[in-house]
């Protein structure tokens, strides 16, 4: 069975079969894995950003944050699913909040997390309100990089500036330029955001760029 099959197992059931490697990684996580895909959307002062990771890294982060039972300590939950135990945990809640941020101008712009539901299908949605329509960004991702160094997030904005950046564990943070396509507030833009290791990241620009192509044709 694969890391996926394994995870969509313990999302769909009570995550009670997730276990730990050394150093206290879960096993279910695959920092060298297919991309982790978010959107980015700008309107005005308004910032709507949605991150979804795979079902596998979903079970690594709750069970690093205590989100699952530990089946070897006590009974697990079962008439609950892990996906509703990641939903209603407040430490995934806080860590959410914590690791995905916007500022403008050196001034944090007030996030709000949106109710975890449906989070395998629509992932963790987060609303920031700017204190100005938004012209640049500063947009930070570290969300997993604690679990492991090697996740890598991939930033990718058809109409920003630079179209395409790396957020690593150390340099999570990277400025983005919405007015290149004209000057004034941001026209609503998206962002596709990737988390993939080091070794994956020529692979997908490739098929980006691929991906880019073939729609101008």
């Amino acid at each position: 069975m694969n890391h996926r099959s394994i995870a969509g197992a313990l999302l769909a059931g009570t995550a009670a079969l997730a276990v730990t490697t050394g150093g206290g990684v879960p096993a279910a996580a695959h920092p060298f894995g297919p991309p982790t895909t978010a959107q980015v959307a700008v309107d005005g002062s308004r910032v709507d950003l949605s991150w979804q990771p795979a079902e596998d890294d979903w079970v690594a982060l709750g069970q690093s944050l205590g989100a699952f039972e530990d089946p070897t300590k006590g009974p697990v939950a079962t008439q609950v699913t892990g996906e509703q135990k990641l939903r209603d945990s407040a430490a995934v809640q806080d860590y959410l909040r914590e690791r995905i941020t916007v500022s403008q101008q050196g001034r944090p712009c007030r996030g709000e997390l949106q109710p975890l539901d449906a989070l395998l299908a629509q992932g963790a949605r987060l609303r920031f309100e700017c204190p100005a329509p938004v012209t640049a960004l500063d947009i930070t991702v570290t969300a997993l990089t604690d679990l492991n160094q090697a996740y890598r997030t991939v930033l990718r904005a058809e109409s920003a500036t630079p179209a395409e950046a790396l957020f690593t564990g150390a340099d999570g943070t990277h400025r983005v330029d919405f007015t290149r396509s004209g000057g004034g507030s941001a026209p609503a833009a998206a962002l596709a955001v990737g988390v993939v290791a080091a070794g994956g990241l020529g692979a997908l620009l490739v098929a980006l760029t691929r991906r880019r192509n073939r729609s101008t044709a």
